[in-house]
């Protein structure tokens, strides 16, 4: 199996790390979020899903998706991918399970074209001693299907079990369907009557239709058409093999009371496993396992001058603080042993001449000494010229080249409370004028999709380290960026990024509301901090 089709790499918008773990590389997207590939401190490979903003935006998810992760930490079974990690409390929620190696069933038949019945039997099995692991913690998976089915090559994995009844007043709201994916739904389901475990009996057997046949059982066609017959019509087993169709037929029935347990499949299965052709065919339809992306060690940024040395570490405010305070100490401390040193040597030269120096100092020459004072006047601490009134200079003294100023670096111009939304719009030439939402250096949209910053004259760059971000964090990281548009699925309140028009101004967002659960109603406020012709 070819890494690429398991492993994507990741994006500009991408997190670097969540909650700690450094990202590997994308392994999908799914209608909770997207999945990263990422170690842990051990090495072991990890899946890290983390929520889409339009859920982790609804109070109730949060307390719906805290619920089922604390019941998922019990699940222990060979044929789950074991829940090791999460935080619904986090910004955005996020869940970590351990990395199954091997393709999903979707991709499986897709590659491969329908499974054979032996093969069938040993997914059908561990889908049912999964199941049994994960009913026993009281949890209905509610979302069983093919891309939720992981075939490892012992075995398949059952994985996001219990996820789905967390998004369940939110689904509504944000994607427009009902609970789940409605070609593997159970009829009570579909009905809005609720799912039971019964309901996940009858989407296993969904599941295995699809892998005998390479498609639903129910028909492709819209959401709304596949719920209908399968309320209203029964399932044509003559598609699926003959072996297997006492089992569907048990599995499918319309009434929940009649469909078998988990237990009773396992058993039915076990019966008429071959006791070496199955695992020696199971493995032939995972193919070879995609070399795993080694882990990702902290990340060095790159600067343009390859000579200038390693960048520097950001720091945190009060590690910028104390370094502020040092420095200040030890400028103050130089500057005294400088003047020290200064005195002592005006001291030393004092036989040599100083006495002179002073006396001239003190005396005004007259016009018939112009020698001996052009000779003193020097040396004088504070001259009075006597020369040209057109260039105040004396005469006959050359002119020294006046010193270059030094550059300043440019001052910071603070902006509070500043709004962004489908009508406003800002320009970093004044951020308090607020153009039309379709101009402007950044623009605000937000859709069912997502919401995101777009400019067509601007470039962004997301701070994902600690708060503090500084104008050399910014100048370092921007001339490289391209991104012209910024997805905010994990910005959060106290977030941070860069960005740089074509005039070279250069200016820090910080997100102090991000309000995107109503696509209609959302709005970003944050304050701004803008330098001008700091790139």
């Amino acid at each position: 199996m070819d890494a690429t089709d398991v492993f994507e790499p990741l994006q500009a918008t991408d997190p670097a790390e969540v909650a700690g773990y450094r990202l590997a590389a994308r392994l999908g997207a799914g209608g909770m979020g997207r999945v990263y590939l990422s170690h842990t401190e051990g090495g072991r490979a990890v899946a890290i899903k983390v929520v889409r903003p339009e859920l982790a935006d609804d109070p109730d998810f949060r307390g719906r998706f805290g619920r089922e992760i604390r019941a998922a930490r019990r699940v222990r079974g060979a044929y789950t991918a074991e829940l090791i990690d999460a935080d619904a409390e986090a910004t955005p929620p996020w869940l970590a399970t351990l990395y199954v190696p091997g393709p999903s069933l979707t991709q499986a038949v897709a590659r491969q074209g329908p499974l054979p019945v032996s093969a069938l039997l040993w997914l059908m099995a561990g889908m049912a001693e999964a199941l049994q692991a994960i009913h026993a913690e009281g949890i209905v998976h509610r979302d069983l299907k093919p891309a939720n089915v992981l075939l490892a090559s012992d075995g398949p994995r059952v994985i996001d079990f219990g996820i789905a009844l967390a998004a369940d007043a939110t689904s509504y709201t944000t994607t427009g369907h009902p609970i789940g994916t409605p070609a593997y739904m159970a009829p009570e389901q579909a009905s809005g009557e609720g799912a039971t475990a019964a309901s996940d009996v009858f989407a296993l057997a969904q599941t295995a239709a699809f892998a005998a046949l390479g498609k639903p059982l129910y028909g492709d066609g819209p959401g709304v058409y596949v719920l209908y017959r399968i309320i209203h019509s029964e399932p044509d087993l003559t598609l699926l093999p003959e072996p297997l169709r006492p089992l569907f037929a048990r599995c499918l029935a319309a009434d929940p009371a009649d469909r078998p347990s988990p237990a009773d499949i396992v058993e039915w299965c076990r019966q008429r496993l071959g006791a070496d052709e199955a695992p020696a065919v199971w493995q032939e339809i995972g193919g070879p396992e995609a070399a795993v992306p080694a882990p990702v060690p902290e990340p060095t940024p790159v600067r343009p001058d390859p000579w200038a040395g390693p960048p520097p570490r950001p720091l945190d405010p009060a590690e910028r603080g104390a370094r502020r305070r040092r420095a200040a100490l030890f400028t103050t401390v130089g500057l005294a042993a400088a003047l020290l040193i200064l005195g002592l040597a005006w001291r030393a030269l004092g036989p040599m001449g100083g006495g002179e120096h002073r006396a001239g100092a003190s005396t005004t020459p007259s016009a018939g000494s112009a020698g001996s004072a052009g000779s003193a006047g020097a040396r004088k601490t504070t001259p009075e010229p006597t020369g040209s009134p057109a260039t105040g200079k004396a005469a006959g003294t050359p002119t020294a080249p006046s010193p270059s100023p030094s550059p300043r670096e440019p001052r910071p111009e603070p902006y509070a409370q500043v709004t962004l939304d489908a009508k406003h719009s800002v320009n970093l030439a004044d951020p308090r004028k607020q153009p039309d939402g379709r101009t402007g250096d950044i623009r605000f949209s937000c859709k069912s999709t997502g919401c995101e910053l777009k400019s067509d004259t601007s470039v962004f760059m997301p701070m994902y380290d600690t708060p503090g971000t500084t104008l050399d964090e910014c100048r370092l990281f921007l001339p490289h960026s391209k991104i012209h548009s910024l997805p905010l699925a994990g910005a959060a309140n106290g977030s941070e990024f860069c960005v740089m028009n074509d005039s070279g101004d250069i200016a820090l967002f910080v997100i102090a509301t991000k309000s995107t659960a109503i696509p209609e109603l959302a709005f970003l406020l944050g304050d701004m901090t803008v330098w001008r012709g700091a790139a």
